[in-house]
């Protein structure tokens, strides 16, 4: 009688031991998701993929890449261009419009005549 009684009384120790690791995880996820949902860095993060979405959306926003932009950015503004030829047939990049026709090539005008690139 006395060994099921030590045995209930572990099991029933090692079951509330269970439930109090499992609602110190649930707390630990969810600090760790706010932290990350107020953090400056994904505020910068949000605001960067609203403004490539706008871009995105619209062709008749310049994309400006400059010299010292670095290859990610590049890539970034490069595949939004591209993005919005295929769907729009024209993008407007660093002030300048650029079109593709109907044959897939790339064109602008320059004064009036069609500039093939």
């Amino acid at each position: 009688m006395n060994i099921l009684l030590i045995v209930f009384t572990l099991f029933l120790i090692f079951l509330i031991n269970k439930i109090i690791n499992l609602k110190k995880n649930k707390n630990k996820n969810l600090l760790k998701f706010k932290k990350k949902l107020l953090s400056k860095e994904s505020n910068i993060e949000k605001i960067f993929s609203r403004d490539d979405e706008k871009k995105s959306s619209d062709p008749n926003i310049n994309i400006n890449i400059g010299l010292y932009d670095n290859e990610e950015t590049i890539n970034r503004k490069s595949n939004i261009h591209r993005a919005r030829l295929a769907k729009f047939k024209k993008s407007k990049l660093n002030g300048e419009i650029i079109f593709v026709d109907k044959d897939q090539k790339i064109f602008k005008y320059i004064n009036g005549k069609k500039k093939y690139i």
